[in-house]
């Protein structure tokens, strides 16, 4: 189990940060995280002999927690070596909590960099429209690129100098992993063998409905107290750097909105702020475009069929809406429409902003939204329209 939790800057009475230590839930910590700090600690036990128990790693936005190896084994003449951490999701109710997820570290010939394989209980992606290749390991890119610097620092450490790179495999394995997998959407979305290694900032927030939808709450009040007439709400991490970045948005200003966009507008209907921005990846917001109001995977999917009108709308052929309404992931969909020059994602964003001006029912506040990709990429986007605003159209259901 990890040994420090991460913690906020203390600075701001509003933004993300305060929004979270409102809830008064104990954060937890990624299978990226785990992943990262099980190869780190294997890697140097293959180049110095020693395992280092805890092992600490330096998270995305800098935290630098520690974790305790829970099991850990060197191979005769330093082969292989092999780390495992147990996940600990903090207070949040995730299917991966307490699993084990090991790194076997193995040396390869200099130049060959890191390559990840899929171990026990890790899942390959065997169906396009994820950020992964078809029959690449489930390793997404973020864990990919913290476990390739922090290996590349151990290299560093033990004499390979400044421009060290580690060249080793690195097999990622998750102890009942394929059982686990069950419960998720990997199955559905063509991710078979196991689970997938997840996590863009490291830390896993903690979910509660009433905790999640009073912090919203609270960070519209401080916002509209500071006197902010523009606030963001946004899915994630990602997300609210894009929102920062395309209008320079203070921290009391920014909403971690997360899968609760009617809990937003609901309350910024009752007390309005002059301008929202909402912002948050395409397939998410496609959902609120649909008319769903609680954006969480358990309860509502993105509706491929929905996409493919919305593709027709744009000037999409029947061949094309076809291919939509079949795609594996709305990431797929989207593709198939950038290829195509229909503009999905700008479809998207002007749809969940006319959704989202229906349910502020004419209160005095301009939306515009913004969808984005994986990688924080601007895939759509809506300019402001309102205050009170109507639908262009009927709704899609």
């Amino acid at each position: 189990m990890a040994e420090a939790q991460p913690q906020g800057t203390g600075k701001a009475a509003g933004g993300r940060s305060a929004q979270l230590a409102h809830t008064g839930l104990r954060h937890g910590w990624t299978t990226g995280a785990c992943a990262t700090a099980a190869s780190t600690a294997a890697y140097t036990a293959l180049l110095g002999g020693e395992f280092p128990d805890p092992v600490t790693i330096t998270l995305p936005k800098g935290q630098t927690p520690s974790f305790a190896l829970a099991v850990e084994e060197l191979a005769p003449g330093r082969t292989a070596a092999m780390a495992g951490v147990v996940k600990d999701a903090g207070d949040d109710p995730d299917v991966t909590h307490g699993a084990l997820v090991r790194a076997t570290v193995r040396p390869l010939p200099a130049g060959s960099g890191v390559v990840f394989k899929a171990g026990p209980g890790v899942g390959t992606v065997t169906r396009p429209g994820l950020p992964l290749d078809v029959g690449e390991p489930a390793v997404n890119p973020v864990p990919r690129q913290m476990m390739r610097e922090h290996l590349a620092e151990v290299a560093r450490r033990y004499g390979g100098g400044p421009g060290a790179t580690a060249d080793v495999e690195v097999e990622i394995s998750v102890d009942h992993g394929e059982e686990i997998a069950r419960s998720t959407w990997n199955p559905r979305l063509g991710i078979l063998g196991g689970l997938s290694i997840l996590g863009t900032t490291g830390i896993v927030v903690p979910y509660s409905c009433s905790a999640w939808i009073d912090s919203i709450r609270r960070g519209v009040d401080v916002a509209r107290a500071a006197g902010r007439r523009h606030v963001a709400g946004c899915t994630g991490s990602t997300s609210e750097k894009v929102a920062v970045a395309l209008h320079h948005l203070p921290e009391d200003a920014l909403l971690d909105m997360g899968d609760f966009a009617g809990a937003v507008l609901k309350y910024i209907r009752r007390h309005p702020v002059e301008r929202l921005t909402i912002c948050g990846g395409f397939a998410k917001l496609s959902k609120l475009a649909a008319g769903h109001l609680d954006l969480h995977s358990a309860r509502s999917q993105v509706d491929k069929g929905f996409l493919a009108e919305l593709a027709r709308r744009g000037g999409a052929d029947e061949a094309l809406a076809g291919a939509v309404a079949e795609a594996n992931t709305g990431l797929a969909a989207l593709q198939l429409c950038a290829a195509a020059g229909v503009p999905l994602g700008d479809l998207v964003a002007a749809t969940a902003r006319d959704e989202s001006l229906a349910v502020l029912r004419g209160a005095p506040v301009a939306v515009d939204v913004i969808c984005i990709d994986r990688a924080g990429m601007v895939v759509g986007r809506a300019e402001p329209r309102g205050p009170g605003g109507t639908r262009q159209g009927s709704p899609l259901r």
